[in-house]
């Protein structure tokens, strides 16, 4: 048992990990709501496709902002790590993993729709391929978005409620605000088992708002509490493994 002073790395780690909350919510959210979302076009695969194909700079740009969401998720991943190491080395550690299986994950949404996208707009051996049929996959795929996003939201859940876990028992951060960061990924978990098991549900707008708002909150106001206020250790002593 020992108490421990912030150190330079600690000091850091904190204003990164401030940041890139904020970045990996804020970022992608504008991404959606202002520019892939112009392209979407609800039940209809075929209108979605062209839609893309006639605006495909601005669909390259999309995705492209999206894998960037992707590399900031393993830079959260890693700053929160190097937090909270000190309070329990083994259950940080497994959110870091949990944190990088999310990030390849995503990574692979958005390479699925890109390949897509090459085959349909630069492959000269399918022209003997009717176009509609060529369009059907992408269209398919990007209207799917959210559904496929459901896997990697799983891992989401569990490496932000492993990470909340520590900071709730580090007193680091304020506990109220820690268990809400529990309770806000907890409902990510769900969302993303309701996607794969019941997705009438799971896309019904009130059910949207309900289990995505909290934690979007959440990362908002930790990203901010950790920008200006930062980590304030307990006077009491915590536990730290030894190596």
């Amino acid at each position: 048992m020992t108490n421990r002073n912030i150190d330079t790395t600690e000091s850091k780690a904190v204003k990164i990990a401030g940041f890139m909350f904020l970045f990996v919510f804020i970022v992608p959210t504008l991404n959606w709501a202002l520019v892939l979302s112009q392209l979407n076009v609800a039940n209809n695969a075929m209108a979605t496709a062209r839609n893309i194909l006639t605006n495909e700079f601005i669909f390259r740009m999309g995705i492209t902002i999206e894998l960037f969401m992707s590399v900031g998720l393993i830079v959260l991943g890693l700053a929160l790590y190097v937090i909270l190491k000190p309070v329990h080395k083994n259950f940080a550690l497994l959110g870091l993993i949990l944190k990088l299986v999310e990030a390849t994950l995503m990574a692979v949404t958005v390479l699925v729709p890109f390949i897509a996208l090459q085959v349909l707009s630069g492959d000269e051996h399918l022209t003997a391929i009717p176009q509609e049929q060529l369009e059907l996959p992408i269209g398919l795929i990007f209207n799917s978005h959210t559904a496929i996003t459901a896997v990697p939201m799983v891992f989401l859940g569990l490496d932000m409620m492993i990470f909340s876990y520590l900071f709730f028992k580090s007193r680091y951060i304020p506990r109220i605000l820690a268990g809400f960061g529990i309770l806000s990924f907890a409902f990510i978990l769900i969302q993303s088992f309701m996607f794969m098991l019941a997705p009438e549900y799971a896309t019904m707008p009130i059910n949207q708002i309900i289990f995505w708002a909290p934690s979007g909150l959440f990362e908002i106001v930790i990203g901010i509490w950790l920008l200006v206020k930062g980590i304030k250790r307990p006077n009491i002593t915590i536990a730290v493994q030894r190596e």
